[in-house]
């Protein structure tokens, strides 16, 4: 065989290798794969057994926390070496680990729980394996921002996830408000410390909607909490201290409109008469009405 004829032969080899990494063939791991493993949010039972194999076979397991994973790690046998990726040196490792991979490695990523990229790091090292040109399997499993959703008894057949809030009020109310108009469920993300403000937030901008918060999923202190928000704000401000792990809230689409024969002028003045400013007045008949904020500016200025 010449040395050209060689060289076709192992290019066809490698094109064709992802064929044979499918679930059918469970006991051959394919060389230059990315796995994208998800793994447990809590309770360390809920990871396939296909995840623990990958984990155990892969050549490397980039991770964000060497010393949180390898708790997992550990309490599944698997002695694979890791390396750490996070926010700070995500780009620098996407570049090693493309390497790895050039090398014909495989590697299993992972975050410290749950799906990784759900609000965790990897989306550069992902994009980067992607655009080298090699595969990246993914390998469901928990997830918070599901789990929460599927328990949560909120409507399912359309939700948008929105990740964290931001932690300064004007960015996070003007995040809140960019999502107002959506027709679906909402999903988000917030730590324990900040999770009153933020429902607070969420009431004054979205409306006093039906909620739900859930923490500490699949742990032995599972708790959701369901009603409307200035409920759930009243029952956490209550506590005596500060709830333990983050929160995910869904908010509930918003009601129907009411129907009313009030014109839109009209109902801005009766709230300014109250107090509210004409901006903020503004903005609640707009909510309540299903109109967008330019329709209710037009009405008022056709009202003076």
């Amino acid at each position: 065989v010449t040395a050209a004829g060689y060289l076709h032969i192992s290019l066809i080899g490698r094109l064709t290798a992802p064929l044979q990494s499918s679930p059918f063939y469970p006991n051959n791991l394919m060389s230059a794969v990315l796995y994208v493993v998800a793994t447990p949010i809590g309770n360390l039972e809920d990871i396939t057994f296909r995840a623990v194999r990958i984990l155990k076979e892969a050549d490397i397991i980039a991770c964000e926390d060497t010393r949180h994973t390898r708790k997992l790690l550990d309490h599944y046998g698997v002695s694979t070496p890791m390396v750490s990726y996070h926010e700070h040196n995500e780009t620098a490792r996407a570049g090693e680990i493309v390497e790895r991979l050039r090398a014909g490695e495989s590697v299993a990523l992972v975050s410290d729980a749950g799906t990784p990229l759900v609000s965790d790091p990897g989306y550069r090292v992902v994009a980067a394996a992607a655009e080298a040109g090699f595969a990246v399997t993914p390998l469901p499993g928990a997830c918070a921002s599901i789990a929460a959703l599927c328990a949560s008894g909120l409507p399912t057949d359309s939700f948008r996830f929105c990740g964290f809030l931001p932690h300064k009020p004007g960015q996070r109310r003007k995040a809140i408000e960019a999502v107002s108009a959506e027709t679906a469920t909402l999903v988000f993300y917030e730590a324990p410390h900040r999770i009153v403000e933020a429902v607070e937030e969420l009431r004054g901008v979205l409306g006093n909607r039906n909620a739900v918060l859930a923490r500490e999923i699949t742990k032995i202190h599972e708790e959701f909490l369901r009603g409307r928000l200035d409920e759930l704000a009243s029952r956490l401000g209550e506590r005596e201290s500060a709830a333990k792990g983050e929160f995910t809230i869904l908010i509930a689409k918003a009601d129907e409109p009411a129907a009313t024969d009030e014109p839109v002028a009209a109902a801005v003045k009766r709230l300014e008469r109250t107090g509210v400013s004409r901006m903020e007045a503004m903005k609640q008949v707009a909510r309540e009405r299903g109109l967008s904020k330019r329709e209710v500016y037009s009405a008022v200025e056709q009202g003076k």
